[in-house]
């Protein structure tokens, strides 16, 4: 409810959204009592609620209220006095006149007020005769025990504040628009629509200022290449001078000279400006994303709202004593994913109190605690949002389990009881699978799990099951922090590309072409002794096939419960964080795909949804279309490869370097330092220098300096690879006359490959 509309409420709206805040308080405190009854804060906060609640159902006229609150304050007094032990009877109640609270403050619900005399006189059984106070059941009415405050002639929501300010125990309500956080912050209200539209637009933001980039490079380049033709110029001056030519000529070429040394300062200049600018920019671009993102972001918190009695009510239902504890109340989620988590957490934890947790006789019997425990933590791991569920109630039983697989006929007896516990398991994901005899109004250990498993997909998320026989079960759901971004690996398909959400990816590979075999007409190749199904993603995208020529397939692997599939691309870009843009509602389902985003050059890639990608594979492997992926193999003998020098002190870097690059079919010579790597240089022919910065003997500076000045080496293209990410040792490089900097932290998305690609081309001469 905004501010506006809280001016324009009336004074029942007010209450009842205040009953709303207030009942949370009692039944967190409440639960919390029931373990230990003389918890002097949890007593103290239930009784301020409680006290908070009369006084606001005596400002607006609602009598009902006005009695259930007074006895229940009655009763935490008389606890917090010590005249009355909380006993689970009390508990009972006092939670029964918080749900009465509830219904008493919700529009159009008659028949709360109704219950209250039955309550009052429930309170007052449970309450000691000989407590020094008066136990009858009585309905307080204004003016009875307190005296109403008179309501002056303002605004409702402003009468409902200075009623509550008035109340000397009480704190001190915010007006509405100028609420506080707990830290003192101001807290304002924001439409759902409106933190959307600025996360979008923070986020275009931040993809522009990375489409300067490529115009910095081009800059660098060009200073470069200015800088050629001024040395290219004085070699100019010195041979007219030897030959004679005339005052008039020179003079010409002097000017030229003034000329170009002048636009040579100007290009500097301009090239350090963008350059700084652009990093700014960057800067700037990425705080206000981060800071868009963390409007979104809500507490874990925030779902938890009233599964603590969720589990209390459904476990003394059952005869059961459950304790449900919780870790990690403050990890940060957006609040779409909230949203959606509430459902798949309230399934999981009525099936873990109704078929997890045991009987209190039969836990006693196994050497348990009567009391049951559920643990719900949550926790942030690698950007993803890690919901750990388990219970130490009996687990599952494997032997039951295989008998209803086998009598629902879903797999043969024999192949049964040869599977593993994980196998089993996977089964009680199916949709109406379970192993009760007969439905009840609580869910089965097997049913709503289906749901579960395609809710937290519809997260781009996973669950997994793991159980102990006689110790427990624990699911463990992994989703991402939001919905507005996504963590991909990026590929290319057919010259475009594509993004695989990283929740979907079990690993990817480097698949020899030798290694790919033919079984009942469909392609495999072994891993880690199981053979994994090979489909194209040029035939599942509808992409042209690429004309390779390598030796080996690059290949995602993707995982479908317990079936693993390999979806062969062209080449893998990256890994990169996208974020999400919906695609245009106008064109309906398009077939494998979930949503685009734009990459920091401000290509367009599509996000595969990999859920419909793997009926798309399902479907090509029963009707027998899939195609067979052919690779041409190795290089054509007889034809040139491009020669790549790498100059580089440490040994560890040299190899990966030259592996990286001799696979993609380069010639590659290395240097154990900058001397070595200079007389390499003056002694034979090269495509490309690859250097390190700090090497003995001669650092990378003076190498590419050396380079520069050398009349034959003058034209070659220069990238330097160093640990050093600081901008002041980027612009030493690209000074110094490097064509491209690259730090070493990026060999693990192919960035050294494409860097090369762009300066030399591929590796056939």
């Amino acid at each position: 409810m905004t501010p506006e509309q809280m001016r324009d409420a009336s004074l029942l709206e007010l209450f009842s959204l205040e009953a709303e805040a207030q009942t949370q308080v009692l039944n967190t405190g409440l639960i919390a009592l029931e373990r230990n009854p003389t918890q002097a804060d949890q007593l103290e906060a239930c009784m301020r609620a409680a006290h908070s609640l009369k006084g606001a159902a005596r400002i607006v006229g609602v009598d009902a209220g006005v009695s259930v609150a007074h006895v229940m304050e009655d009763c935490l007094v008389a606890a917090q006095e010590g005249r009355l032990r909380l006993r689970g009877e009390h508990i009972d109640a006092l939670l029964q006149g918080t749900d009465l609270l509830m219904r008493i403050a919700t529009p159009g619900d008659a028949a709360g007020e109704l219950a209250v005399p039955g309550f009052v006189a429930q309170m007052a059984a449970l309450l000691d005769p000989a407590a020094a106070f008066s136990a009858a059941p009585q309905v307080v009415t204004p003016g009875m025990s307190e005296p109403l405050l008179a309501a002056p002639s303002l605004a409702s929501a402003d009468v409902l504040v200075l009623a509550a300010e008035a109340q000397a125990d009480v704190e001190p309500a915010p007006r509405p628009g100028k609420r506080s956080s707990q830290t003192g912050e101001r807290v304002l209200r924001v439409t759902a629509d409106r933190l959307n539209s600025l996360l979008d637009q923070s986020s275009k933001s931040l993809v522009e200022t990375q489409r300067l980039k490529p115009y910095l490079a081009s800059l660098q380049r060009l200073k470069r290449m200015h800088g050629q033709g001024m040395r290219a110029l004085d070699g100019l001056k010195s041979q007219l001078e030897s030959s004679g030519q005339s005052p008039e000529v020179l003079d010409a070429l002097a000017q030229t000279q003034r000329l170009l040394g002048e636009t040579q300062a100007i290009l500097q200049q301009q090239a350090a400006e963008l350059d700084e600018f652009g990093w700014q920019a960057s800067q700037r671009a990425q705080n206000l994303y981060d800071t868009a993102l963390a409007c979104r972001m809500r507490p874990f918190a925030d779902v938890l709202t009233g599964q603590n009695r969720m589990v209390r009510d459904l476990g003394r239902s059952l005869g059961k004593q459950v304790q449900l504890q919780i870790e990690g109340e403050k990890t940060q989620v957006d609040r779409d994913v909230l949203e959606k988590l509430e459902a798949p957490l309230i399934h999981l934890l009525r099936n873990a109190v109704d078929h997890g947790i045991e009987l209190p006789e039969r836990r006693l019997l196994a050497g348990k605690p009567s009391d049951g425990v559920i643990r719900l933590r949550a926790s942030h791991q690698a950007g993803m949002l890690i919901v750990e569920l388990s219970d130490d109630g009996a687990g599952i039983d494997l032997e039951r389990l295989r008998c209803s697989i086998a009598e629902r006929a879903l797999s043969p007896a024999e192949t049964v009881a040869q599977m593993s516990e994980a196998e089993l398991l996977t089964f009680l994901f199916l949709p109406g699978f379970s192993m009760r005899d007969r439905v009840t109004e609580v869910s089965g250990r097997g049913v709503g799990l289906d749901a579960v498993q395609h809710m937290v997909r519809e997260l781009r998320g996973s669950i997994e099951l793991t159980q102990v026989a006689g110790q427990g079960c624990c699911f463990q759901l992994q989703v991402p922090l939001t919905l507005s971004v996504v963590r991909s690996l990026v590929v290319e398909v057919g010259g475009e590309a594509y993004a695989f959400p990283l929740a979907h990816i079990e690993r990817t590979l480097d698949v020899p072409a030798e290694a790919i075999v033919q079984i009942e007409g469909r392609q495999h190749f072994w891993h880690e002794q199981r053979h994994i199904g090979l489909v194209s993603a040029n035939q599942l995208l509808n992409r042209p096939q690429g004309q390779g020529d390598e030796r080996s397939l690059r290949v995602v692997v993707i995982r479908e419960r317990d079936q693993l599939y390999g979806i062969a691309v062209e080449r893998l870009i990256g890994e990169r964080v996208l974020v999400v843009m919906p695609l245009d509602a106008r064109l309906g389902k398009v077939q494998d795909i979930s949503a685009g985003a734009l990459l920091d050059d401000g290509s367009v890639v599509l996000i595969v949804d990999v859920e419909d990608l793997l009926r798309s594979v399902e479907k090509l492997l029963t009707t027998g279309r899939l195609e067979r992926i052919e690779r041409n193999g190795a290089s054509a003998k007889g034809v040139s490869r491009k020669r790549v020098l790498v100059v580089d002190d440490s040994l560890t870097v040299r190899e990966l370097q030259r592996k990286l690059l001799s696979n993609r079919g380069y010639d590659v010579a290395v240097a154990v330092d900058g001397m070595d790597g200079w007389n390499a240089l003056r002694g034979d022919d090269f495509d490309l220098l690859i250097t390190d910065i700090d090497m003995p003997r001669m650092d990378g500076i003076e190498l590419v300096t050396l380079v520069r000045r050398d009349q034959r080496l003058q034209g070659l293209p220069v990238m330097v690879v160093s640990y050093k990410d600081r901008e002041e040792d980027r612009r030493r490089g690209l000074d110094a006359g490097a064509d491209y900097y690259l730090a070493k932290a990026s060999f693990h998305d192919d960035a050294l490959l494409d860097a090369v690609v762009e300066l030399i081309g591929g590796a056939q001469g």
